[in-house]
């Protein structure tokens, strides 16, 4: 037990790793011993009590070592200091009965407001180890300090210090008190809901995740049933977060639920966050875990209506391929493995991933449905973002259940003759669906003659085309055969993409079992009812996709018949010209001469003509010679012909 006098005195923020792995060998240690039970009592007292380590900046100012909310500076200090007195104070409710012992001994300044802001930070420290090593309030009933107590006289005067320090290690204990309450408590989630809404930026990250952690605990229905908040008519649903300015909000703005307050921290322009440190603490990474946490576990909340679970996913898919939170590593880290397992999960995830994308795209698109322009250097970023998404979102769409059953059923569905086609009737959360939602968003895009609207039907239809039809979804097939000509009339000045597009309609054609018939009207509007277009649309089966042109042949033309060779005169050009005359229009057609390829055979066959007449030439006089020459000169393209048939 020697060591243990000697820990206080190594302990501290140079050595933290050492006197912590000394606490986890004291752990190891027998204590049924009383002798031995009394000096780890007090050497555990000794250090609960030990003022916080601080340092004196060059004003004379305090300023605490180490997360500023944990015991020490370190939650590992910490949490072995809580791990030796569980094991020292075994007994039940012996842990609390010592530790609230000693919360009440430092609180003394605090209530009496004489204590500086490090004696606030020590004792919210000690405080809020007691809260996160208890399992329930219960065993803080006759203690030194009881729950009620710790709440008015502590916590809640706590949270209004100006310290910022002092205010996040207070909301950090109101989160651990209300996460051991059965029903929270109205004060501590009206001073959370203050502190989110009001406080600096450091303290509402800190009001943010404590709000984040009592609506995934208790339920955001109980949190708001909490400050007067009466659930809504179980028959509305509610489609929409309700728009909030934080920053106009005031403080008896208790009208509104917890859920719309949080998604409005969304839309609040410079959240403040340190780039150099492990940036965990700021609001827009603590909003997109605490969302994405909250849809991994939808099937718990059964108060959140469906419709918001859309809009949430959307967010943070907006949120993911953002300029500007690409430098928050946390989020982007969390944002990845969220979307690697959420689609895996349920098929219903895959339906609201097959109703986010339209709303998604609309919002990244620059230059279109009010979204902002900008140079064209900007709006070429902004547009690759948004396919990116696109193609991230199809790919979401496209990954196989972790669930073995839905597989099945999956593999079932594939192989289903074309006799029970009817029968299925899913394509709304899988691709087919989503094939006829970009479909359908493409058709009544309002800008399409504009260079954004263009732009933009053509990375729809670029993203349509990878997606897959069952045979089993025939309605589904129908109806996407009759929007393919919609979505070929809108890209019709990109020639490849029109070739896919044939070749889509060609297989939608090749898997409807009875391709002759047309899909009525009225099933056209059911599907398009249980997709969420209300405003009915009208297929075009009629007309078909353009054919794409043949290509060329390649064959060489067939050579011209020989005539018999004639002396060089001026006739020889419309005789040329006839024996090109005798040449198949077909053959001629196929490989289209050029002015340079005719430019260059008439100076070959020039150079050959002057060649064979110098040969064939007997010795003459210079005056012949020159005379020859000027000759060849005039006629060389005459002789060039026959040249050319012989």
């Amino acid at each position: 037990m020697v060591y243990f006098y000697c820990l206080p005195t190594i302990s501290g923020p140079n050595y933290h790793f050492t006197s912590r792995q000394l606490l986890l060998l004291g752990e190891m240690l027998e204590f049924s011993d009383t002798m031995n039970r009394k000096i780890a009592s007090s050497f555990l007292h000794e250090l609960l009590v030990r003022p916080l380590e601080h340092e004196v900046d060059d004003d004379g100012n305090q300023i605490a070592i180490g997360d500023g909310v944990s015991l020490g500076g370190d939650k590992d200090w910490a949490k072995a200091v809580a791990e030796l007195a569980k094991k020292v104070h075994s007994s039940v409710g012996e842990f609390e009965m010592v530790v609230s012992t000693v919360v009440e001994e430092l609180a003394r300044p605090c209530r009496e407001r004489t204590a500086d802001f490090m004696q606030w930070m020590h004792c919210l420290a000690v405080t809020g180890l007691l809260l996160q090593n208890t399992s329930t309030l219960r065993n803080l009933q006759a203690t030194a300090i009881e729950p009620s107590e710790l709440l008015h006289s502590l916590l809640l005067p706590a949270a209004k210090q100006n310290h910022v320090d002092v205010q996040r290690a207070a909301l950090r204990c109101l989160c651990l008190l209300g996460l051991l309450e059965n029903r929270p408590n109205a004060e501590l989630v009206k001073q959370l809901r203050l502190s989110f809404i009001n406080g600096p930026d450091l303290v509402s990250a800190i009001a943010c995740k404590a709000l984040i952690d009592l609506v995934t605990w208790h339920g955001p229905q109980e949190i708001d049933r909490a400050i007067g908040i009466e659930s809504p008519d179980p028959s509305y649903e509610k489609s929409q977060f309700t728009q909030v300015d934080l920053s106009d909000m005031n403080d008896d703005d208790l009208n509104i639920g917890v859920l719309d307050i949080l998604f409005s921290g969304f839309h609040k322009d410079h959240w403040e966050f340190d780039l150099e440190g492990d940036n965990h603490d700021n609001v827009p990474t603590i909003l997109g875990e605490g969302f994405a946490k909250i849809l991994l576990l939808s099937g718990n909340f059964a108060s959140i209506p469906a419709d918001l679970h859309t809009v949430i996913l959307a967010k943070l898919i907006k949120l993911y391929f953002s300029e500007e939170t690409k430098e928050l590593e946390r989020l982007k880290q969390c944002m990845s493995v969220f979307f690697q397992h959420y689609p895996a999960l349920s098929d219903k995830h895959k339906s609201c991933i097959c109703n986010a994308f339209v709303p998604v795209m609309k919002a990244m698109w620059p230059g279109l449905y009010g979204n902002a322009g900008g140079s064209t250097h900007v709006i070429s970023k902004r547009r690759k973002l948004a396919v990116q998404a696109s193609r991230f979102m199809v790919q979401m769409v496209q990954t196989q259940l972790f669930s073995t059953e839905s597989m099945d059923q999956a593999s079932k569905s594939s192989e289903s003759a074309s006799g029970l086609a009817d029968a299925s009737n899913n394509f709304d959360i899988s691709e087919e669906g989503l094939a006829i939602r970009i479909a359908l968003e493409v058709a009544s895009c309002p800008d399409k003659k504009t260079a954004a609207g263009k732009a933009y039907a053509l990375a729809l239809c670029k993203v349509v085309v990878l997606l897959r039809f069952r045979q089993s979804e025939q309605k589904a097939i129908k109806c996407m055969r009759g929007l393919v000509n919609h979505l070929a009339a809108s890209v019709a000045s990109d020639k490849e993409l029109g070739k896919e597009l044939a070749q889509m309609a060609a297989r939608l054609r090749s898997l409807d079992a009875c391709p002759d018939e047309e899909l009525a009207q009225d099933d056209a509007d059911a599907i398009f009812k249980k997709l969420g277009f209300d405003d009915g649309f009208k297929l075009d089966t009629n007309q078909a996709v353009p054919p794409t042109p043949a290509p060329r042949s390649v064959r060489p033309p067939a050579p011209a018949r020989r005539r018999a060779r004639q002396a060089p005169s001026s006739s020889d050009d419309s005789d040329e010209e006839a024996g090109e005359a005798d040449v198949p229009a077909t053959s001629a057609s196929r490989v289209p001469a050029t002015p340079s390829m005719t430019a260059a055979a008439r100076s070959q066959r020039a150079s050959k003509t002057a060649a064979l007449s110098k040969m064939s030439a007997k010795p003459a006089t210079a005056s012949d010679d020159s005379e020859l020459d000027g000759q060849s000169d005039v006629t060389s393209e005459e002789d060039a012909s026959d040249e050319e048939s012989l």
